[in-house]
């Protein structure tokens, strides 16, 4: 049995904020992520190598707050974070602050793979993927132009915002993925962009375990998006993962406790993705949607943007 969830961001998405061209467009990317992930532990690999692959596509997209559509730092630049771990032996790998890597999730994962270290960051980091020949892309490469206009937006109004929406809007474009292959083994992986117009080398939950992405055999695998602070002040992750081993709660039920509970009751918005050990999936959250698509081998498939 397998079983795979992905997520592409939550927050403010209605259907009369989408154009039917754009609904399908992100439809499509998410579909293009998980047919490939999907393959992947069709033909037996593991739940690592499904989360990564996953991840790897959004990243590639520029519909999303990950990789080439990550948003615009307060100098105009792109800094991201990525996470993966893997429940088996609970190894994991980070990055932060880091800048023209093509896709952090797998850098994430040589940290993982190829040092002692969980999370490495700032030049640091790039040191590491210089000397690793990690793959890089110039700053065209991540350039949009309605993420410039957004992050013009706020530099003018002197905020910063969790996406790349207009400043009225609250979305998170985090990207992430949970896996169970065959073998039993689970895993899970997130990536961003930031917050928009963000400073001081702020750094968010995705990079941090335990908060934006937590894997344990035991109990279940986990992926977060949405407002990091928060998200970091709850460890939600690990929160998630503590309920079901220690309250023997199901993985929906954990999951609906933390993010309506344990979340709201601090201000915080945004949701998750998780499979538990039995493949049973959830993808939970406290806003109007969250870009979303599960599917496994008892024939569940599901493509969702809002709440309904």
């Amino acid at each position: 049995m397998y079983s795979i969830a992905i997520h592409g961001g939550a927050g403010t998405l209605t259907r009369n904020q989408m154009t039917a061209e754009r609904e399908q467009a992100y439809l499509s990317a998410l579909k293009h992520s998980i047919d490939a992930s999907t393959l992947l532990l069709m033909e037996g690999k593991s739940a690592l190598d499904a989360v990564e692959a996953a991840v790897r596509l959004l990243e590639d997209s520029p519909l999303f707050n990950a990789g080439k559509g990550s948003v615009f730092t307060h100098t105009g630049k792109h800094e991201m974070d990525a996470s993966i771990m893997e429940g088996a032996h609970k190894r994991a790998g980070a990055v932060a602050t880091v800048y023209g890597i093509k896709n952090p999730i797998s850098m994430a994962r040589r940290v993982m793979e190829e040092t002692e270290h969980v999370l490495l960051s700032g030049e640091g980091a790039m040191q590491f993927a210089i000397e690793n020949n990690i793959a890089m892309e110039s700053e065209e490469y991540f350039y949009d132009e309605l993420r410039y206009k957004q992050w013009q937006e706020a530099v003018k109004k002197g905020s910063m915002q969790l996406d790349h929406t207009p400043l009225d809007e609250k979305k998170f474009g985090t990207v992430g993925a949970v896996a169970l292959d065959r073998h039993g083994n689970l895993a899970a992986a997130t990536s961003t962009g930031g917050m928009t117009n963000k400073r001081f080398g702020r750094v968010g939950d995705t990079p941090i375990i335990g908060s934006g992405t937590y894997a344990n055999n035991k109990t279940c695998a986990i992926s977060c998006t949405g407002s990091g602070e928060f998200f970091m002040r709850a460890v939600v992750a690990y929160d998630v993962s503590c309920l079901m081993e220690y309250k023997s709660l199901s993985l929906q039920e954990a999951c609906d406790i933390v993010v309506h509970d344990r979340l709201l009751s601090i201000g915080g918005d945004g949701g998750l993705i998780g499979v538990d050990v039995l493949g049973n999936i959830c993808m939970s959250f406290n806003t109007e949607g969250m870009y979303r698509a599960a599917r496994n081998s008892e024939g569940l498939e599901s493509f969702a943007i809002y709440k309904d």
